[in-house]
């Protein structure tokens, strides 16, 4: 028979990061040493404590349904957490749990987006922002992150971008994919605009604990005014390194957890159980395993940025979160894609083109340095080859 799939389906490509990924796990079955940069995935294991703590869940038998809206310890310790290290407020009764920042992403958009809504999306950006909005027939409109200005907004276009349709901003704080993070006075300024012109804002910080140089990480839902209309995203897959365990939340007003909530109940009724219990102990007793493995991510970036911008022809900013470089490959006269595919077949490197990430990505290449120090040695020994053979063609 013939399958007529949903015309909303249309909007959902499938994901650019995990076709590279594809394709390079075949070349890698096939007997060729690839050296994977494209996927945002930790290469730590999961810290020991939080491991035993599940392990010890499942044993005293907390294997049964939660509460939707999550454990209350687990929402109590999330609330003091982001409290404590984020400058917020928030009740347990204020954080709903979920399955990963993926589904706080979705619940967040389609508990208030309606059919013909504009939603503000930054672009470059990671493609949920704009696939999940279109599929529920809301609009993304998207406003610039260019590199000249350090990823920060520019505030004269995204005004000249709200319509009396739009009805929330998208804040991806430090970025994936440039890896740029918001100053003080960029999300102050964001903040008047939500503000004026009575605008929800999702507030995506599932990388707020990896930031580097003495970097601040300013979490909007601190300023003055920005609670009562954010909801903000967080998770344990990157800075815990946890992408498998599926867990993530989301922190606002109880009257938004209400709306999302019953999105929640309808698609996923609750996060695994003994995962929940596993949270409390990364939220509690886990800080010094991700200061470690922040170091160790600091380390990584300085390496590259630097080995990066000493090859001809392409170059870099230095990065301050995240675990991603935008590499600027736009003197190589090739599109990201093009770029992307050479590398793989000549260099035997997996990246994603930029142009995975929205317009403004064309022209780079998303780099993450999740993988260990000395695979990102060899990369860059063979990514500097390639070009030089490229630019000697």
């Amino acid at each position: 028979m013939e399958y007529k799939t949903a015309k909303r389906m249309e909007c959902l490509p499938f994901s650019g990061i995990r076709a590279v990924m594809e394709k390079a796990n075949k070349m890698q079955q096939a007997g060729e040493k690839i050296i994977h940069l494209e996927i945002g995935r930790p290469d730590f294991d999961t810290p020991e404590k939080i491991k035993k703590a599940a392990n010890g869940s499942l044993a005293a038998g907390h294997v049964f349904y939660t509460s939707n809206y999550g454990i209350p310890k687990l929402r109590e310790a999330i609330a003091k957490w982001e409290n404590e290290n984020h400058g917020t407020d928030y009740e347990a009764s204020e954080v709903l749990v979920t399955v990963g920042v993926g589904e706080a992403t979705f619940a967040s958009m389609d508990a208030f987006l309606d059919p013909g809504d504009e939603i503000l999306v930054p672009n470059p950006v990671w493609l949920n922002y704009i696939h999940v909005p279109s599929a529920l027939g809301a609009v993304p409109v998207t406003y610039s992150l260019k590199e000249e200005n350090d990823y920060q907004i520019d505030f004269e276009e995204m005004e000249s971008r709200i319509t009396d349709k739009t009805k929330m901003i998208v804040v991806v704080n430090p970025s994936n994919p440039t890896g740029g993070v918001f100053s003080r006075e960029t999300l102050e300024k964001l903040s008047e605009i939500a503000i004026r012109h009575d605008l929800l804002v999702i507030a995506d910080e599932i990388y707020s604990q990896l930031v580097y140089d003495g970097t601040e990480h300013v979490s909007i839902a601190s300023l003055p005014g920005m609670k009562e209309r954010t909801i903000t995203l967080g998770g344990f897959s990157k800075a815990y390194s946890m992408t498998g365990w599926r867990l993530g939340y989301l922190c606002a007003p109880v009257g938004i957890i209400q709306a999302c909530v019953r999105v929640h109940q309808y698609t996923v009724t609750c996060a695994s159980s003994f995962v929940q219990e596993a949270a409390i102990t990364a939220l509690t007793d886990c800080a010094d395993d991700v200061e470690a493995m922040r170091q160790e991510y600091q380390r990584r970036k300085d390496y590259v940025v630097k080995a990066l911008n000493e090859i001809d022809g392409i170059s870099c900013n230095n990065p301050h979160g995240a675990f991603y470089i935008f590499v600027n490959i736009k003197s190589l006269g090739m599109t990201s894609m093009e770029v992307a595919e050479y590398l793989l077949e000549n260099a035997k490197i997996a990246l994603v083109p930029g142009s995975a990430f929205g317009s403004e990505g064309e022209g780079y290449l998303r780099i993450s340095y999740a993988c260990s120090y000395e695979e990102l040695q060899e990369a860059c020994a063979r990514i500097k080859k390639a070009v030089e053979e490229l630019k000697n063609k």
